[in-house]
């Protein structure tokens, strides 16, 4: 277990904190509480956490521009106009389909996007994971109960996903003009014996892929061969999703949540829900930018 300093960036609770990604040209992270609805906004420089309601649950947020970004939400994905905070639907994604909602997603270097779905009560096999590339929308995996970990290799010849229920972390070979899949997805790391759940992970220049440990209060880092090269604690047990931050991209921010828990359960995890900054050294990379036409 690697030693790292853990600092509190947002002290903003999230029941369930999610999706963070950092904007370069802003100096700020955006992340969500996807179960209340809210997006929220902090300078890495400091200041105050801006909550913004988006008014329906929403999980992962891509740049379009300086003046637009682009939203997954339970109904598809939106472009969000950032002067005034409208949301306007772009594409529909199981809009008719009230059991489900978006999760975790993250941009292709190609400008692709790879949406995940999941049931809001994690019903069985109720999600999907969607690529959507420059207006068209295709669904690449079904059957899945819990999409996390969606990430790929900086080239855009790897993309790597979960099914948090199965314990199993996938990776596949990726098409790096469209962001499209081009092989069958294979067993990258098999966590099923492990403590925790795999949910988000980012991967970076050197190939390691960085994952939150959902209730396994750690970070775990895996080499490009899928073996754990470093574990870092965190103070919280049920970290959600790291995100690379900084103008070099050096460091991680990590999301959090106190969802599934009790009031007993709370008091013993008393920063669950909180954002943290760690220190440690990566060779990350900022997020590419979405084509959405």
């Amino acid at each position: 277990m690697s030693e790292a300093i853990v600092s509190v960036f947002s002290d903003h609770v999230c029941q369930l904190g999610e999706g963070p990604s950092y904007d370069p040209g802003t100096d700020a992270l955006f992340w969500f509480d996807i179960v209340n609805g809210l997006l929220l906004e902090k300078q890495l420089t400091g200041g105050a956490t801006k909550v913004h309601d988006l008014g329906q649950k929403a999980s992962a947020i891509a740049i379009i521009d300086d003046k637009r970004q682009l939203i997954a939400t339970e109904t598809g994905l939106f472009v969000r106009d950032v002067a005034t905070g409208k949301m306007t639907l772009h594409t529909p994604i199981e809009a008719d389909n009230p059991v489900t909602r978006s999760n975790d997603s993250r941009v292709h270097p190609c400008g692709a996007f790879w949406v995940g779905t999941m049931g809001k009560g994690e019903e069985k096999g109720a999600g999907s994971i969607y690529w959507f590339f420059k207006g068209e929308l295709r669904r690449l995996f079904s059957d899945i109960t819990v999409s996390n970990s969606i990430c790929f290799s900086a080239d855009g010849a790897l993309a790597y996903y979960t099914d948090t229920s199965t314990g199993l972390l996938m990776r596949v070979a990726c098409d790096p003009a469209t962001g499209l899949p081009s092989g069958e997805p294979k067993i990258f790391v098999d966590h099923r014996s492990a403590k925790g759940y795999i949910d988000g992970s980012v991967l970076d220049r050197d190939g390691i892929l960085w994952n939150a440990v959902w209730g396994g209060s750690v970070i775990e880092a895996y080499g490009p061969d899928g073996k754990l090269v470093r574990t870092v604690a965190m103070p919280v047990t049920q970290p959600s999703c790291p995100a690379f931050v900084g103008k070099n991209a050096d460091r991680l921010a990590v999301t959090s949540a106190w969802s599934g828990k009790n009031e007993k359960q709370r008091l013993l995890d008393p920063q669950a829900g909180m954002t943290f900054l760690l220190d440690i050294s990566v060779n990350g990379r900022l997020e590419p930018r979405v084509l959405i036409a």
